[in-house]
């Protein structure tokens, strides 16, 4: 059955991506200076992507030799297939996304509505994208070789592209993003998106690789993984359970297809349209989770589990969303501290950040009880599944922000008017808050996803317990705790070095005559280059770092020692990845809503403040905090591909 039912919806959802995809091409492009600097990011974007794709294929072929040697040639093969699928997702929505962006912009001159429809149709493409490849991988995999055990290996390889891509991605955008802001706009005092700033088509690229290509490949590996890790515990269990992650994957496939419907065709304020496209998709899912299991004749208290995981995800989004609107409480205090100097918007960004982490924190407690309550094991690794079933609109509005961000800047240095802009700004602006919510969806589903995969290694090395008086499990834990925060380092550091090249790059381009008055056009080439060597060179350590570090601790201290690792490693990983996150949302909107005309506006000495702490807050948001989540769920999976060792 669950070939048919994978079929039915992965034809379907190629359906709507064609649909999808023929309405974003035939969209006007607009005018000549729209398509002029839309095909400047889009080649920007294509380079960055292509000379990352280069170093990739290289390490993924170097672990595949490793791991024909090590495990088996079978599991090299599956690895590779899931690096390659976790490219080809990002490769395709990358592209239809950055052929959207001036579309978007030219869709702005009729309203705001039309601008959706094209940004929104285009992130589409890339959200069904995403769970097609993921779930037609895992089913053609888990069909050929009829062996779950061996399906981790497509979750390795789809976990070690993900790495990159985040890391990569994130490093590239910040350092064009703080070279930009901080000579642009802080010491010239000229307007974001300035066709004269030498880093601002460096920062749109960034948007692209970072925000839809590193996403993508953040998402579809939690997505792939979940389901590897719900088929792995149903191996304990006789009857159709092993099939039950797939075919739950594809009513999410259908719901989501359903959400985005809605959206597509639904008038009025574009947050709530966006959010009750979800709440749509949600509520479809619970439903068809019922009758998918009493028709399979299973223990239905599997909805439960099901729903416990999807309320959850709901749950994490609308706190970050609190944290970070700049309609609530917690950012106009940020921004208001802002009339004090930087320190007050640093202090008071962190603790926001610290107190953001609670409720998402108690959510997953009460999602991981309640789903071992019903189903033990199995019931946690399904709520993961249940968490992640409405991935395709969840990407969707996710791979909307970058799009509507770049659909504004193309406004700004194309010089389309003022109605124009302010409509872009408008889905710019929604599409902020989209971003934060989907950067905590994202950092909840791995802490499920990786729970799972936790759970699954117990069960494979026998583990019941892990005794914390074993001194071994105690550096295990320790050693775990503190790779969040070295990770963290190297990835802030590298985020800082390449930042400081391109303030360089940029101050220099402003010495020359003409670049500022607006009468010589500054070369967007060096800037592009700073980034694009910068993030391939330095997404190197914190890549060995995660693989090596489970290696290293099996082998030389055992599965006990491991075990400890990895729940050190997720404990830290899961909250401080939460904090970076909200802080950094929340710095960036308290900039905006002085942006808005608050506190002084642009100019003041207040917006001044809320740009550094703005600046402190990209690689927080961007970079570190997002790229933490994938870091526990690759050791998680490194450790389950490399058990044989091990034992």
């Amino acid at each position: 059955m669950f070939l048919k039912t994978v079929a039915f919806s992965c034809t379907l959802a190629l359906i709507a991506v064609l649909v999808l995809i023929r309405f974003t091409r035939k969209a006007p492009d607009g005018t000549d200076e729209m398509k002029r600097f839309s095909g400047l990011i889009h080649h920007g974007a294509i380079t960055y992507l292509n000379t990352q794709y280069r170093v990739l294929i290289i390490l993924v072929a170097v672990v595949a030799v490793v791991l024909a040697f090590a495990i088996g040639m079978q599991s090299a093969v599956v690895f590779v297939a899931g690096a390659l699928c976790s490219m080809l997702a990002g490769n395709i929505g990358l592209r239809v996304a950055t052929r959207s962006n001036a579309k978007t912009t030219n869709a702005c001159r009729k309203s705001v509505e039309s601008g959706l429809h094209v940004a929104f149709s285009a992130g589409s493409v890339m959200g069904l994208l995403v769970v097609i490849v993921g779930l037609v991988g895992v089913s053609f995999f888990y069909t050929v070789f009829g062996n779950v055990n061996i399906l981790f290996s497509f979750g390795f390889g789809a976990s070690l592209v993900a790495l990159f891509s985040r890391v990569g991605g994130g490093i590239y955008t910040k350092a064009a993003d703080v070279g930009a802001d901080m000579v642009g706009k802080v010491e010239h005092r000229i307007p974001e998106d300035d066709p004269r700033n030498p880093a601002v088509i460096a920062d749109n690229v960034g948007d692209n690789v970072g925000d839809i290509a590193g996403m993508g490949a953040d998402l579809f590996e939690s997505y792939v993984d979940a389901i590897i890790a719900a088929m792995a515990v149903a191996m304990l269990f006789s009857g159709p359970y092993i099939q039950l992650p797939l075919i739950l994957a594809s009513a999410g496939i259908v719901s989501s297809i359903a959400g985005i419907i809605f959206i597509l065709s639904g008038k009025g304020n574009i947050e709530k349209l966006l959010n009750r496209g979800i709440f749509l998709s949600t509520g479809i899912m619970i439903i068809a989770s019922y009758f998918i299991i009493d028709y399979l004749g299973i223990d239905i208290t599997i909805v439960y589990c099901i729903t416990a995981g999807l309320i959850s995800g709901v749950v994490i989004g609308l706190s970050a969303e609190y944290y970070t609107s700049r309609e609530k409480e917690p950012v106009r205090r940020i921004a208001e501290s802002s009339e004090t100097g930087p320190a007050t918007v640093i202090i008071s960004g962190l603790s926001v950040g610290m107190v953001s982490t609670f409720i998402p924190a108690l959510s997953v407690c009460t999602a991981i009880l309640i789903s071992y309550y019903f189903m033990g094991l199995y019931g946690v690794s399904i709520a993961a599944v249940g968490m992640l079933s409405t991935l395709g609109i969840i990407l969707a509005t996710d791979s909307y922000g970058p799009i509507a961000d770049n659909a504004a800047g193309i406004a700004e240095m194309a010089k389309s008017g003022k109605k124009v802009r302010e409509n872009a700004e408008t889905l710019d602006a929604v599409g902020n808050t989209t971003a934060a919510i989907n950067k905590g969806f994202a950092i909840g589903s791995a802490a499920l996803t990786t729970l799972a995969l936790f759970s699954v290694y117990g069960t494979t090395v026998g583990l019941t317990v892990i005794s914390i008086m074993d001194p071994f499990v105690i550096v295990g834990l320790i050693l775990g705790g503190l790779l969040p925060f070295l990770f963290s380092a190297y990835t802030m550091n590298a985020v800082g070095k390449t930042a400081v090249q391109m303030v360089k790059e940029v101050r220099k381009q402003f010495k020359k005559k003409g670049v500022i008055e607006g009468t010589v056009a500054p070369d967007y080439d060096s800037p592009i280059r700073i980034s694009t060597q910068a993030a391939i060179r330095e997404m190197i350590k914190p890549g060995i770092l995660a693989v090596a570090a489970p290696l290293l601790v099996g082998l030389l201290l055992g599965v006990e020692a491991l075990g400890g690792l990895l729940a050190g490693a997720i404990l830290t990983g899961f909250l401080l990845s939460l904090m970076m996150a909200n802080s950094g949302g929340a710095w960036d909107n308290a900039k905006k809503y002085i942006e808005e005309g608050n506190l002084g506006g642009k100019g003041s000495e207040a917006h001044a403040a809320a740009v550094v702490g703005d600046t402190i807050g990209d690689p927080f948001k961007d970079t570190s905090g997002p790229s933490l989540n994938i870091l526990i769920k690759l050791m998680t999976i490194v450790a389950l591909v490399f058990v044989p060792l091990f034992l």
